[in-house]
């Protein structure tokens, strides 16, 4: 595929970045804005791409990004949506292996630089789902405590995933 035609990547292509940014905010608008803004971004830089990926995933990495930087600016995070959810629209499942594996890792690595309490109220939160009721009681700190450790520790983790793009 010719890439210089960013009218033809479009056409192939957006309907998968739509759907991987739908999966995430579950409002259209919302997302029909940012895949425009993907490919603005991604027509800009498409001298960069040099094919060490598919372009899909190329192309829903930069979407990615997007997605964080409004997250960010409308405070608005979702930590637990970038663990497991990806999108259902024709993705091959090696693709999707892949872009679930990156988002993992940022997380993760993330996670592994918290201090050890907030590390476990978070990792009990998001990998055993447990309530902060039941984080409280393991602990042995109140539900309270554990609500407000892990609202401190996604502030963290915002923090140093905004620093590493």
């Amino acid at each position: 595929m010719d890439y210089s035609d960013m009218e033809i990547v479009y056409q192939k292509y957006s309907r998968l970045v739509y759907g991987f940014l739908y999966s995430h905010t579950h409002n259209a608008e919302w997302s029909e804005e940012m895949t425009q803004e993907t490919f603005l971004k991604a027509t800009m830089s498409i001298s960069r791409y040099d094919a060490s990926c598919k372009l899909s995933v190329w192309l829903c990495q930069i979407a990615k990004h997007i997605l964080w930087q409004e997250f960010r600016k409308k405070n608005h995070f979702k930590m637990a949506e970038f663990t497991d959810d990806l999108p259902d629209v024709s993705l091959s499942e090696g693709e999707a292996f892949v872009i679930q594996q990156e988002n993992k890792m940022e997380l993760y690595q993330a996670i592994h630089h918290l201090p050890e309490q907030e590390r476990e109220v978070v990792l009990y939160r998001i990998s055993g789902e447990l309530s902060f009721r039941e984080i409280g009681a393991i602990m042995g700190k109140s539900e309270n405590w554990s609500r407000t450790v892990f609202f401190r520790a996604k502030q963290k983790i915002r923090r140093e995933i905004s620093q590493n793009e």
